[in-house]
Parts: structure tokens; sequence; C-alpha cells
């Protein structure tokens, strides 16, 4: 590597890190410690949990601040340079600047896939954590609530063998409406049981008013009617309940395999689906950002870091405005999830380049 690519790199990933905590102590000063003042007001919550929800509480915080902090990094950074006169002096030398642009594009990039692989890895657990303090330390909800979409999986030696899905549970009555039992071997179906609703009855659920499938071959091969029969799962209602995920607290594994479970069952699936695809889009927006923020950092007046920071809040805030309006796209059937999401990032990719081109020349 050389000293210049040193040097540049340096300059955008000590500002890349200053952004992170700026962007992150605004997130909390904002909200989180608000939520957490108000469990210690309302719940009596005592230090040790309000500090543990301090710390589960950054990492959704930090994954959003990546793009944020990338983008702000290489205002700030070709900034500096442009207006320290630096830059002219490395095209005297006979450097282009997309060959200058090379590392930033590189940080940019590795920046996008460790924030989703955090996103992946360290975030759902984090969030997992911070619900379950709120729900059943601070809270004390011991009594399971009414909700929707119950998924029960039982799985051995990495196979699945049996699912077992409900469109709803109530909590005032016991029961779970629009049942659904599937049983596998060797990842094959081989048995459904359908059922309109089924109850808790002491120690065990029953279903009932259902139809009873056994296939063999891809198949159907018995077809029998039942009034009443015993659902093989052992959670009770408090058991069954505490185990489901919000879908904030799912890998996007679990998160596509959730998925695949619903729309078999013929669910609307597309909230879900746009929350998965924007687990890849915006840590991605890093790279994008930085396209943006490069040639942006050479114009005129760059080199307060006040103005370059109030630039990176205005493409922030473009930015997400047309997020939301892709996402709303998505969710409302208008367009496809797996399209709409790339609607931010395609913008600002087009923005990028065609800037780019122009500082090139």
């Amino acid at each position: 590597m050389r000293i210049l690519d040193k040097y540049i790199i340096r300059e955008v990933f000590l500002t890349f890190i200053f952004g992170i905590f700026a962007f992150s102590a605004v997130f909390v000063g904002s909200g989180t410690l608000f939520r957490i003042a108000q469990y210690m007001t309302d719940y009596g919550a005592s230090f040790t949990a309000v500090l543990r929800l301090f710390i589960f509480s950054l990492p959704s915080i930090i994954v959003l601040t990546f793009p944020m902090s990338m983008l702000l990094a290489t205002l700030l950074t070709f900034g500096k340079l442009s207006g320290s006169s630096e830059l002219t002096a490395m095209k005297s030398c006979g450097i282009s600047f997309s060959r200058i642009a090379m590392p930033v594009i590189m940080i940019a990039f590795f920046v996008s896939v460790f924030a989703i692989a955090f996103s992946e890895f360290v975030v759902p657990k984090a969030n997992e954590s911070y619900n379950n303090i709120v729900r059943y330390e601070i809270q004390g909800n011991t009594s399971p609530k009414s909700q929707d979409h119950i998924i029960v999986k039982e799985i051995k030696d990495n196979n699945i063998q049996r699912l077992v899905y409900a469109r709803r549970y109530d909590a005032e009555t016991n029961s779970m409406q629009g049942v659904s039992v599937q049983e596998f071997e060797k990842e094959v179906l081989v048995h459904v049981e359908n059922a309109e609703y089924a109850t808790w009855e002491s120690d065990h659920w029953t279903m009932y008013n259902g139809m009873l499938y056994d296939f063999s071959g891809g198949e159907t091969e018995r077809t029998i009617r039942f009034d009443k029969q015993n659902l093989p799962i052992m959670q009770d209602p408090k058991a069954l309940v505490r185990e489901q995920k919000k879908p904030e607290e799912l890998t996007m594994k679990e998160l596509r395999a959730q998925i695949n479970i619903m729309k078999s069952q013929y669910v609307d699936t597309k909230k879900l689906e746009t929350e998965l695809y924007q687990r890849i889009t915006i840590p991605m927006a890093s790279l994008v950002f930085a396209l943006i923020g490069m040639p942006l950092g050479l114009q005129p007046n760059r080199t307060s870091s006040s103005i370059g920071f109030g630039l990176s809040i205005i493409i922030i805030f473009v930015y997400y405005s047309i997020m939301t309006l892709s996402s709303a796209l998505g969710q409302g059937g208008i367009l496809s999830p797996a399209y709409a999401v790339w609607i931010p990032n395609l913008i600002g990719f087009i923005a990028g380049v065609i800037l780019l081109r122009k500082a090139a020349k």
C-alpha cells in the first residue's frame, strides 16, 4: 500500500470513528435515554437493569450510524484535502481523482460488509436481550399477551421434524386460531393437520374442527376429518408466547424461514420481506454515501467541519425520506419489496457516479 493510500485511509477512518460516536450520541440522547428514564420512573428499574438496557440498545443504533459516519468522513476528509490544496498537489503529480478515491471506496465496501455481518450476528441477539429485560425483569409481564403469527419448530440433527403455525393467539380465551401442523421426514413433508382453532386445557392443547392429510411421494395418500385432536406441542401459553420473537430479534436466516412459513399459510409477508431486504440495503448505503461524499467535499467552502456536518444531515434526511417512501411502496404491494428497498441506493449510486465523473474532469 502506498503512503498516499495510508494517509487517505487514516484520515477517513479517524473521521468515520468520530462520526459513529457523534451520531450514536444523537440517537441515544434523543430517544434511548428518555425511554430508559421512563422505565426507572414508571417501574422502578434497578441500576443494573438500566445499565444492561443501555448496553444492549447500542448495537441497533451503531449499525444505523455506519452509512451516516461514512458520509461525514468523506465530506470532511475531502473538504480538508481540497481546502489545504493537497488534492491539487496530488493531481499535479499525475494522480487522477479516481485513483485518489479508490482507497475510500475500498473502505466503504468493507464497512458495508462489516455492517451486514454486524446486523446479522450482533444486533438480533442484543435486541432480544433488550426486549427480554423490559418484558420480564422491568415490566414483569409473566402472563402471556395476545399476538399474531405463532410459530413453533422442533428440530433434530439440524433437520426440522415438526412445524406448528397459528394465525393468532388469544390471551383471553387461551386459544389459537388457524392452526396448522406439518411433520417432516428427512425434510420431506409427510403429514399435515389443519384446525379452525386450538385451546389450552389444563396441561395440553386440543385442536377442533380440522382435517388430517398423509402424504407419500408428494401425493395425498389419506385424508381424514376430525372434530377433536391433540396438538403435539408441550409448551403452555406462557412458554409458547415467550418463544416468539419480534422481526428485529431474528437473523436474516430466521427471518427468511419465517417468511417461507407464513407464505405457506397464505399470509401477507410484504412487511417482513421489506425488513429482510433492508438488512442488506441500509448497510450498503455506506458505499453509496462514500460515492456522494467525495465529490461534494471538493466544493468551495467545504473546509468547515460544521458545514460538512450540516450537509451530511441534509443528505441523510433526503436518503431516509426516499427510503421511507420506497418501503411504503414495497409494503403496500405497489412494488415488489425486493426492488422497492433498493430505490434509495440506486438513486444515490447514480448521483454519486455523476458527481464523481464531474469531479474527475
